[in-house]
């Protein structure tokens, strides 16, 4: 596992080498051990979500960890009839998301911040112990984590074409 730790060290997604040892499973393979990484809390920029978490519940929390201008995001209105939908304000840019579940939430966050080289892109690492797990990334670090073995994100088509920033 220590190439695992020494590439997340590198990509400054490690919060706490030592508390990680302890929770590695060495059998596992590195995409389940980045799971259990994100759910214990170890990883810089990751959110563990409960399955019954609402997309309008999750706003605050995952515009806070992609930093940047998606701090400054917010949700004018929740209509939940036919379909949730949001009225979000993004600086000038209103617009209104029909959000089934999180995975759209991540996907139009991801959409709308996509030029903005301050805001983190959010990866959709999985599930692990019944709650989603997700990882804020600095887009700059996006091109060599996608490279890495244990980076297998679910979103990964869309994460691959996020501009690259120098």
């Amino acid at each position: 596992m220590a190439s695992l730790l020494d590439s997340l060290e590198r990509s400054r997604l490690l919060k706490d080498r030592d508390a990680a040892r302890e929770v590695l499973n060495p059998a596992e393979p590195p995409h389940v051990s980045l799971l259990r990484l994100c759910d214990a809390g170890l990883l810089e920029g990751g959110l563990t979500v409960a399955f019954g978490v609402r997309p309008d519940e999750l706003v605050g929390p995952l515009t806070m960890a992609m930093g940047g201008a998606a701090k400054r995001f917010k949700v004018v209105d929740v209509r939940e009839r036919p379909r949730l939908e949001l009225h979000v304000l993004a600086g000038e840019t209103s617009e209104r998301w029909e959000v089934e579940d999180l995975w759209a939430l991540v996907h139009n966050l991801n959409s709308l911040y996509r030029d903005a080289p301050d805001v983190r892109a959010i990866a959709l690492l999985g599930e692990w112990n019944d709650a989603l797990q997700l990882l804020c990334v600095d887009k700059r670090a996006l091109p060599r984590l996608l490279r890495e073995r244990f980076f297998a994100p679910q979103n990964r088509d869309a994460l691959e074409h996020e501009p690259e920033r120098s």
